[in-house]
């Protein structure tokens, strides 16, 4: 999509129903792939297998025991996901959320940022959300640069002279992860579950 197509505005109040969607269907896309990744774990399959062998003293059927634990450990993850990237982010933080807006005025992609605990751990990106339909046309990289442009003036107004955007990414999220890779954000490090990593941060000094 051409640049001057697309602009990056603060998302208005009766926009709130659509940039939610948007950010329902970017969890929606990626939340099973991050289910079977964290469930086929060894650690995962240990304790699903524990889980299901005490069931059957309490449940009559064998394949009721074998299945809830899978069931209610997949439901966690997604609810997990849903609450934490399908949902507005609560305000404050570092204004917005903002939204990329083609030129006929169709909202395609939503950003939200927060700040780190101190300036040198840098501007967080904690909503990056891309409309199916506007895949693979700029709107992410455009997302991307916004972002990095407030991460800079967070920091100059704070007398920092350089800034630092760190993207959290799930790991099965292979898109987001290779946009960013291309822009010049590395992986360093994250945070995941029995030494499992389920969320890689990429990060980048601007």
């Amino acid at each position: 999509m051409a640049p001057n197509h697309l602009s990056v505005r603060e998302m208005r109040e009766d926009e709130k129903p659509l940039v939610l969607e948007i950010l329902k269907a970017g969890v929606k896309d990626t939340e099973n792939r991050v289910a079977l990744h964290a469930l086929t774990r060894p650690p995962a399959l240990l304790l699903l297998a524990a889980a299901s062998s005490g069931l059957r003293f309490v449940l009559a059927s064998f394949a009721l025991a074998l299945l809830l634990p899978v069931f209610l450990a997949v439901a966690a993850l997604k609810l997990g996901l849903r609450a934490r990237w399908g949902s507005l982010p609560p305000p404050g933080g570092l204004g917005g959320p903002w939204v990329a807006v083609r030129g006929s005025g169709d909202v395609c992609g939503v950003l939200a940022l927060a700040p780190g605990a101190n300036v040198r751990d840098g501007a967080r990106v904690t909503r990056l959300s891309v409309s199916r339909w506007h895949r693979r046309r700029g709107v992410g990289r455009r997302l991307l640069a916004f972002a990095e442009s407030r991460a800079r003036a967070w920091a100059g107004s704070d007398g920092e002279p350089r800034a630092r955007l760190v993207v959290p990414v799930a790991v099965a999220a292979w898109g987001v992860a290779g946009l960013l890779e291309a822009c010049g954000y590395q992986a360093e490090g994250g945070w995941g579950c029995m030494g499992y990593m389920l969320v890689r941060e990429f990060s980048k000094d601007l």
